[in-house]
């Protein structure tokens, strides 16, 4: 039996991760536990992951970092904390002449060569994975939203599925991959699904059927335990949230404001419908795995599956509407302006069209797609 912790409904917390990049030459560094021995000697709270305090994680790769909020009631408290820690790890990285690098992946790294982290658990995944899990080099964003009863927990999951092309769309920022152009606008959700347990979640309806097959997996070594479990959208029983860890990495903070508003709105409408009896339709198998893929390889461009029934829309018309119908209830959890970031994405252009841009305009060099990325992930965007 899986307990579900109960948490206050529509809270958050919010995950970012970022690689250390040096900032002459663009190149991932794997010094990861070099700025948390200077971290852990001067301010050790910073890097402890025990609380429920904002602090800094580390990560699969030694060439990554991981920012990790508090329990935040607004998406702009989330935002501020994400900021702030930023600021904080930039004390450290400066002055070893390191930037923060915010993507999906990074243009020019090549996965044969990096280096894993030393911590037991990623060599362990390492061991399991081999040739597929050395290709882990990706970053992305996860936002935790907090549910005040279990039985919203599988709808919750459900109806983030139905959205998940637009959430892949509109953070779709990693379109390089070892120095070529892949043709998809998110390269990390092609390689992310190859890790046991990862990828789109099975359409479950009742909590039973988690347990039961979370149960299944533990008893046949799949995994030690539940967090190892990698879907793109899980409950995550322990903290009373549901995880969505669908979007690659937004280089700005002001994106990720976008999507967390956007995650926490559909979760509250998703929560307000199962309080009045509402069943949340399931996409079909078939469909959702297919809006995966035109997500992942057309971004704002994929034309989108809405249903069973077989229609059919762009993402950003789709995308569009949701905004206006998510407009109240953003109003009410006080995260309109954020919510309205979402329509700045779709007017701009996520991430992959700017990083094609800069590389066009720069030649081909992805070097100058690499600088203008930390200097996003830096100073945000200009206008």
């Amino acid at each position: 039996m899986i307990e579900f912790s109960r948490s206050s409904q529509s809270t958050l917390g919010v995950e970012w991760e970022v690689a250390l990049v040096d900032r002459r030459t663009g190149a991932t560094r794997p010094a990861a536990e070099e700025v948390f021995e200077a971290i852990e000697a001067s301010d050790p709270a910073l890097a402890d992951p025990e609380g429920q305090t904002p602090h800094i994680a580390r990560e699969f790769l030694a060439n990554t970092v991981e920012m990790v909020t508090g329990v935040a009631t607004r998406v702009s408290e989330a935002t501020d904390q994400l900021q702030h820690l930023a600021d904080r790890l930039r004390t450290y990285t400066d002055p070893l002449g390191i930037d923060l690098f915010s993507a999906g992946t990074h243009p020019i790294a090549e996965w044969r060569t990096e280096q894993v982290s030393a911590k037991e658990r990623y060599q362990k995944i390492l061991d399991r994975t081999q040739y597929w899990g050395h290709q882990m080099l990706m970053y992305g964003i996860h936002v935790h939203v907090g549910l005040d009863a279990r039985d919203k927990a599988l709808p919750v999951v459900n109806q983030l599925v139905n959205y998940y092309p637009h959430l892949l769309a509109l953070s779709a920022n990693s379109p390089y991959w070892g120095g070529h152009d892949t043709g998809y606008a998110s390269q990390r959700a092609m390689v992310f699904q190859q890790i046991p347990t990862a990828g789109l979640p099975f359409g479950f309806e009742q909590w039973h059927e988690f347990e039961d097959y979370t149960w299944d997996l533990l008893q046949t070594g799949v995994i030690d335990e539940p967090s190892e479990n990698r879907w793109d959208i899980r409950p995550v029983a322990r903290y009373g949230t549901v995880e969505m860890r669908v979007c690659d990495g937004v280089s700005t903070v002001e994106e990720i404001g976008a999507l967390t508003a956007l995650t926490q709105c559909l979760v509250e409408e998703t929560s307000r419908r199962v309080e009045a009896g509402e069943r949340i339709p399931l996409m079909p198998r078939w469909h959702a795995e297919e809006n995966k893929w035109r997500a992942a390889r057309y971004g704002i461009e994929a034309i989108i599956i809405q249903d069973a029934q077989n229609n059919e829309r762009l993402v950003t018309d789709d995308t569009i509407d949701l905004l206006n119908r998510l407009e109240p209830i953003a109003g009410q959890l006080g995260c309109s302006e954020e919510l309205a970031g979402v329509e700045r994405i779709i007017r701009r252009g996520p991430g992959y069209l700017r990083q094609r841009r800069i590389a066009k305009e720069a030649g081909g060099d992805l070097r100058a797609v690499v600088r203008d990325i930390a200097g996003l992930t830096r100073d945000g965007y200009p206008d």
